[in-house]
């Protein structure tokens, strides 16, 4: 058995550095002389610039390219090697393939590397197929799928290390409890500015998620805290991995919430060796396809109005256009409107006649093209009916006179008179009031881009991109993802929570979603990690969900303390401010139930206490330290404490409420506090 002791494993550690470092070295040689090349070349090209023909200077640029890749590449190499310099490797397993007779040791790190000069694997990709063993077997019979098809034997040895700027702080032996134990300990620690990868703790169910290769789209139903956000991403570094030939970064791209939760991700690729993912929120997709030429409300400002003004008008307005029924009377409207907006009548060239029928039935043949589309096509019908049946050539002009006489027959109006127009054909006028100055309610900003596509031929930036994430699945509703599959016809990973929805009135289940693409696979994950054993049952007597299940990881129980009047309840969040600074933590959210609230407590707590920062829809990065925000913005993101402001029954008392609360409570990990004025909301139902 190889490596059998700690010191053993310590002297391998020194071992598979040396080789790191000797590796470092000859790369930075390289770098250095492909730094001199491109030097010399440049030099080359400046003093003969006058003395080359175009060829030459085709061929020189072409070459000073190649060498600018390839130095690109051994840079991006040296970055590898650096990193896992520090930490080179977090597993081991010793697999006896079987008729192999003596197993092998497999060390699994973040990247892998070989010993050239030897040509041998030291670190094998956590990505690996070898590797999922790690994952997905104890000790025993087990098996992995090779390029050449299943290899089956037997693991004969498990270990797990924390290496931390090449020192090994601990080493644990095989055993049914050595992945428990090392996430236990993970998820004790404080949290940091940014999510982590998870590629020492990733749990059996969480790597059959990761490691989806055949699912066109996968949709991860997830609890609050069982890590969905980062299994996606762990995934799409797994599949730029497997299909590296054929999919790169530039391929893909994530739809966020907003851009603090963006930033809040965005370590979590570079970390895996992965070159960041672009990103967009819905609201910059919705811009984009309307040309900037609408103005409209915001996701967020359509919730902060639900949560603050309560308007049963809006509530309904918004109710009735997210629902699966609403997608499909907007198909009906748009294939009336295809049907009635071409009213063909007799066509005159030459002294030649082409009926109006024959017009109408070509117009229909081609009637899912964009109406400019569907001209061209009929007057290209119109000359070949005029050469063929009359033998009669048409002139330029005449050609003209043709797409002049199709447009009088049709009714074109603007996209928004179209939209404004469903609601007459539905006799549901009333459902469509636009704001101030003629600006649409965020609610019916997807339908009209819906009826753009389809009546308009409005079409996405980007036909390329071939793996969409989409991140929050449940504050999206059935005409969003309408548009979505008319826009991305590519592999899709949707994920989020249907007990996380910000509006009741607009949110979608992993069931109805998957109703809407062909071939779509649902997962779930039940398993919570994020928050101590002690505010998962807390967070479970606000929304109960018989699903979940708390990892048994425990803390100091949620406290949830009375204030008499609002200075006292600020008096109480500064000292809970105070304490959370001296015990060393790195995150804190006060979260508030509305944007206003939110901005209320930080004028008043900021005028004793310095250094507390305010979240707020134009934010664009996630900080460390104590962050103040509404229950809406703290969507997907962690913090060490958390402390809920202003929980009474007056504040939190309708169903969204209840879910803004539950979202809330569930941000924490290791601490929470609860503070109210007057008696405590009805959601809450243990201390």
């Amino acid at each position: 058995m190889h490596n059998s002791t700690e010191s053993a494993e310590k002297a391998h550690l020194e071992q598979v550095k040396r080789k790191l470092n000797e590796a470092l070295e000859r790369l930075g040689g390289r770098v250095r002389r492909y730094a001199a090349d491109i030097q010399v070349q440049k030099i080359y090209m400046s003093e003969h610039r006058g003395e080359m023909d175009h060829i030459e200077k085709v061929s020189a640029r072409s070459s000073a390219e190649q060498s600018m890749r390839s130095a690109e590449a051994v840079v991006a190499t040296r970055k590898r090697i650096q990193k896992l310099i520090r930490s080179p490797y977090f597993g081991r397993i010793d697999f006896s393939r079987h008729g192999a007779g003596e197993s092998l040791p497999v060390y699994i790190g973040i990247h892998a590397f070989s010993d050239e000069a030897v040509k041998k694997h030291l670190l094998f990709d956590w990505r690996a197929p070898i590797s999922t063993m790690f994952y997905d077997y104890e000790l025993g019979e087990a098996q992995y799928e090779s390029p050449a098809g299943p290899v089956t034997g037997e693991i004969m040895l498990k270990r797990q290390y924390r290496i931390r700027e090449g020192e090994m702080e601990f080493m644990l032996e095989s055993g049914l409890n050595i992945m428990d134990d090392i996430l236990q300990e993970e998820l004790s620690r404080a949290s940091d500015d940014r999510m982590k990868n998870i590629v020492a703790t990733i749990q059996r169910d969480q790597n059959a998620i990761i490691r989806n290769e055949d699912a066109e789209v996968l949709i991860i139903q997830g609890v609050a805290g069982s890590g969905k956000t980062s299994i996606a991403l762990h995934r799409i570094a797994f599949l730029l991995y497997r299909f590296k030939d054929s999919l790169t970064s530039k391929d893909i791209l994530i739809i966020s919430p907003n851009k603090v939760f963006s930033d809040f991700i965005s370590n979590v690729l570079p970390e895996l060796g992965e070159e960041q993912i672009a990103e967009m929120e819905m609201e910059t997709l919705a811009r984009e396809l309307l040309d900037y030429k609408y103005t409209f409300q915001t996701s967020l400002d359509q919730s902060s109005a639900l949560i603050e003004n309560g308007d049963d008008a809006m509530r309904r307005r918004i109710d009735e256009k997210s629902t699966v029924d609403f997608l499909a009377r907007l198909n009906e409207y748009a294939a009336h409107v295809l049907d009635t907006r071409f009213r063909a009548g007799d066509v005159r060239i030459g002294g030649h006649l082409v009926p109006a029928a024959f017009i109408q039935r070509m117009f229909k043949k081609r009637r899912n093209l964009p109406l400019v589309g569907q001209l061209r096509w009929v007057a290209d019908c119109v000359e070949h009916e005029l050469r063929v049946r009359h033998h009669y050539d048409i002139t330029a002009k005449e050609r003209a006179g043709i797409k002049s006489q199709l447009k009088k027959f049709v009714s074109d109006p603007a996209l928004r008179t179209l939209y404004r127009d469903f609601f007459k054909w539905m006799g549901k006028p009333e459902l469509f009031k636009p704001g101030r100055n003629s600006s649409l309610e965020y609610a019916d900003v997807f339908p009209m881009i819906y009826l753009g596509i389809q009546l308009k031929g409005l079409t996405g930036r980007d036909p390329s991109i071939k793996h969409l994430v989409i991140d929050e699945m449940q504050d999206y509703t059935p005409v969003q993802y309408a548009v979505i599959a008319k826009l991305f016809r590519c592999n899709k990973t949707i994920l989020g929570d249907e007990n996380q929805a910000i509006n009741a009135f607009s949110s979608s289940t992993s069931g109805m979603i998957s109703g809407l693409f062909r071939y779509a696979e649902c997962v779930r994950l039940c398993k919570s990690y994020r928050s101590s054993y002690e505010i998962t049952r807390f967070a479970q007597g606000i929304s109960p969900n018989s699903e979940l299940v708390a990892i048994e990881r425990h803390g100091p129980r949620p406290l949830v303390v009375a204030c008499s009047t609002a200075k006292e309840e600020t008096r109480r969040i500064g000292r809970a401010i105070d304490e959370f600074r001296g015990r060393g933590q790195h995150t804190m959210g006060i979260i508030c139930k509305t944007q206003t609230q939110a901005e209320q407590l930080h004028k008043a707590i900021c005028e004793d206490i310095p250094n507390v920062h305010l979240l707020t829809s134009r934010s664009s990065a996630f900080v460390q330290g104590v962050v103040i925000c509404a229950a809406h913005l703290a969507k997907g993101l962690e913090f060490d404490q958390v402390v809920v402001s202003n929980a009474s029954d007056k504040n939190y008392t309708t169903e969204l409420d209840r879910n803004l609360l539950y979202v809330a409570c569930t941000r924490a990990m290791h601490e929470l506090l609860v503070t109210h004025i007057g008696p405590k909301t009805r959601f809450i139902s243990i201390l």
